[in-house]
């Protein structure tokens, strides 16, 4: 089996090329590669049809993507670009050679309201520049092409880059008090875990042929349960007070706000929490609770300072 990545640094794509790497040949590209008729920069479509086209790959997988939500409100074109042009142009590349495509997507295509998790039939609305541009992808894909899986998820962290564990652990022992929003719900969801995920659907993808052409569609992944960001934040120093770390705001001390108090340029929804019974049933997988996924991260974080 032969697998192109793209995204190969960012969050998601690093891991991708840890659980890729048993499954075959794996071709990884980042936004600086460019060299023997190989473009890694999704921004320059006739150089990711042209990849596409040289590697011949039985998968693709696409781990790019414009991230910045707030920044998205006023680069909407490039957020389009790399949102939705790019991966649409993929997944007709892709079609044209009978080839998969692995896509990532975002709670954010949802509104975030009502307090129910969101299923992947759930009418979409979303409430940012940047979830138009995952929708518009989305939507895209699914016109051009008869073989795609999109992953949509929420709150994405590693151990590798910046992320909100990192911040909050920075502050807590910077500040002499610290406030987070209570009322925004979903699960952080490891990219680690949304790695092995991945590899497990393509080995199951590519194990059964023209049979298993009807797992095409959208399936949505994050661990089980559900928590605040003001709950995750109170998780991740807890576990820094029991390694001894030395914080100005303890774990129990962070303070509870609404969303209406930290205004952003894009709207961020109150409900992302989803519906992934789709995907435990359609691959038989079993996923783990998120204080599982966040205990690790925090700890691999704690042990590189």
């Amino acid at each position: 089996m032969k697998i192109l990545l793209f995204g190969k640094n960012g969050q998601v794509g690093w891991e991708l090329q840890r659980s890729l790497q048993p499954l075959g040949e794996v071709i990884a590209l980042g936004r600086e590669d460019s060299a023997e008729n190989l473009c890694g920069d999704i921004g320059n479509i006739d150089g990711i049809r042209r990849t596409i086209a040289t590697v011949e790959p039985d998968i693709v997988v696409n781990a790019a993507a414009y991230t910045a939500v707030d920044k998205a409100e006023s680069e909407t074109e490039l957020a389009h670009l790399l949102n939705a042009t790019a991966p649409i142009a993929m997944a007709e590349a892709t079609d044209k050679l009978g080839a998969w495509l692995i896509h990532y997507s975002t709670d954010y295509v949802f509104s975030g309201s009502g307090d129910k998790p969101w299923s992947e039939e759930d009418e979409t609305a979303p409430l940012s520049a940047y979830g138009h541009s995952k929708l518009s992808g989305e939507q895209g894909i699914a016109k051009v092409s008869s073989r795609y899986i999109i992953l949509r998820t929420s709150w994405v962290y590693a151990a590798r880059g910046n992320n909100f564990a990192k911040a909050m652990l920075g502050l807590a022992q910077e500040r002499e008090s610290l406030n987070v929003v209570n009322d925004q719900i979903g699960a952080p969801t490891g990219a680690d875990l949304i790695a092995d995920v991945s590899s497990h659907i393509i080995r199951n993808l590519c194990c059964c042929s023209s049979e298993h052409n009807n797992l095409t569609g959208i399936y949505h992944l994050a661990p089980a349960g559900y928590t605040s960001w003001c709950n995750y934040a109170c998780l991740v120093l807890k576990i820094a007070e029991g390694a001894g770390y030395k914080l100005k705001v303890g774990s129990n001390a962070i303070g509870a706000i609404p969303t209406s108090d930290y205004p952003t340029p894009a709207p961020r929804p109150l409900n992302s929490r989803m519906n992934t019974e789709k995907l435990l049933h359609t691959f038989n997988l079993h996923l783990p609770r998120w204080e599982q996924g966040v205990v690790r991260m925090v700890e691999e974080v704690m042990s590189d300072e």
